[in-house]
């Protein structure tokens, strides 16, 4: 299979993506947990070893104070926006984001805010000043987006005074903190052609990237299928990547034995009949939600945590790391209190820095790159092989899900002398040749 022919709709697709997200990762940092202290100051002396592992993009949860108004824990939600306008005394100050943010820059690293454009706290100053922006029940009630989300209230965006508001709330963190975008939280919740008209004011302070919690391919944001909206076409002007949400539950069903490993082949295809290759998807095998309320990827995904991180970074689309995984982290973050990470070392600092510098330097698997093409290898059913390649330059990786060591009977795609990314070994390959791969394992190696 490849992933460089003309799409139909590639037209439509005009979002002009960032020259430094063509070979960035990303990494999500949840700043309450990071660090014993959980502000902004504490968390920057760990950007030297982030730009170290290869991490290309940092996203902050958010950062604005939070609603005390039926406030979910001691804490609350860092969803749940008091003032778009100010930060959260809990992590510092305006200086110190700015001050984030340009140490960030000096390391090559670009830094995007979680925004919470959908809803805000009930004591959001915009509830008195501007009770009109906001949605009413039959009684003319408030009323949350989604009924769980009892410490937040939906706002209106057919009001476009509240259009004007929020994108003049979204210019001012990218021309008071130099920050290069924003994840937008619940974004398909939120009318498209705001987003579009954003997005044009945005560029023309600088040049953003902006990433959309939402998957035309699976629901989010507490939706049913009956309720999602698998056509908001985010991706189209607004966006330049959403969350691989539907390769995300496949990975958990594979592991739950409710679906197969080649059923990322019917995943693949379906991604490639709704998006052309430009488009970004993010790919992951844990977040902040996915870790707090699913389970570390240890308790979803079992002995194949790894294996499938590996997919995740290497497969089209852009990886993510979550705050915690390099520790090996096995324990479900509280979500509005404070629970540092113990950071044991970073026991899983080398295996994500060969991923992410891999991925950062090699042109077969920098993102949206038409002229690469995606190749599926034969395997049996408990491996997942493929070479991504881009002229003579090649990556061939290969996952093992089974409890015993498999092997992979290599074809002419593979021929050729490969440096395994992991071992350092040098190995000169033919058609026939094996590939052994260790049980809950893997194999990565370039061609040189």
């Amino acid at each position: 299979m490849a992933d460089s022919f003309l799409h139909p709709d590639s037209h439509l697709f005009q979002v002009q993506h960032p020259a430094w997200a063509a070979h960035a990762s990303i990494y999500e940092v949840n700043v309450r947990q990071f660090t014993p202290e959980g502000t902004f100051q504490a968390f920057e002396a760990h950007l030297p070893r982030l730009a170290d592992m290869g991490v290309g993009i940092i996203w902050l949860m958010p950062i604005h104070p939070i609603g005390a108004v039926n406030r979910k824990g001691t804490l609350g939600s860092q969803y749940a926006v008091q003032n778009y306008y100010d930060v959260n005394p809990e992590f510092g100050t305006l200086d110190d984001l700015r001050h984030l943010v340009q140490a960030a820059h000096a390391l090559g690293l670009y830094v995007l805010l979680d925004w919470v454009a959908n809803h805000t706290s009930w004591d959001n100053p915009l509830v008195t000043e501007h009770p009109e922006w906001y949605t009413h029940d039959a009684n003319g009630n408030f009323v949350p987006p989604i009924p769980d989300w009892h410490d937040v209230i939906d706002l209106d965006y057919n009001q476009p005074a509240l259009r004007r508001y929020m994108t003049d709330a979204l210019l001012y963190w990218v021309r008071e903190a130099d920050i290069d975008g924003y994840r937008c939280d619940v974004a398909g919740l939120v009318p498209t052609d705001f987003w579009d008209a954003a997005r044009q004011e945005l560029d023309q302070v600088k040049p953003i990237f902006m990433l959309a919690e939402w998957d035309e391919l699976y629901p989010s944001g507490g939706l049913s299928w009956e309720e999602f909206d698998g056509n908001t076409r985010l991706l189209e002007r607004a966006f330049d990547m959403t969350f691989g949400l539907r390769l995300h539950y496949l990975l958990d069903h594979i592991a739950e034995e409710k679906q197969e490993l080649p059923d990322i082949d019917v995943y693949l295809a379906a991604e490639r009949a709704k998006y052309p290759p430009s488009v970004y998807l993010m790919h992951f095998t844990s977040n902040h939600d996915v870790n707090s309320w699913d389970g570390t990827e240890y308790e979803r995904l079992g002995p194949n945590a790894l294996p499938f991180a590996v997919l995740c970074a290497l497969l089209p689309g852009m990886p993510l790391v979550y705050s915690g995984q390099e520790a090996a982290l096995q324990k479900r973050l509280a979500f509005f209190d404070r629970d540092p990470i113990d950071w044991q070392g970073f026991p899983l600092q080398e295996f994500y820095t060969k991923l992410l510098q891999l991925n950062k330097r090699h042109p077969a698997l920098h993102n949206g790159v038409l002229e690469s093409r995606f190749e599926r290898l034969h395997a049996s059913p408990t491996l997942y092989s493929f070479v991504r390649r881009h002229e003579e330059a090649a990556v061939l990786t290969t996952i093992n899900i089974a409890p015993t060591i498999q092997k992979l009977t290599l074809p002419e795609a593979a021929q050729g002398t490969w440096h395994d990314v992991f071992s350092g070994e040098k190995l000169e390959l033919h058609p026939g040749s094996t590939l052994t791969v260790a049980a809950h394992g893997w194999r990565v190696l370039e061609r040189v």
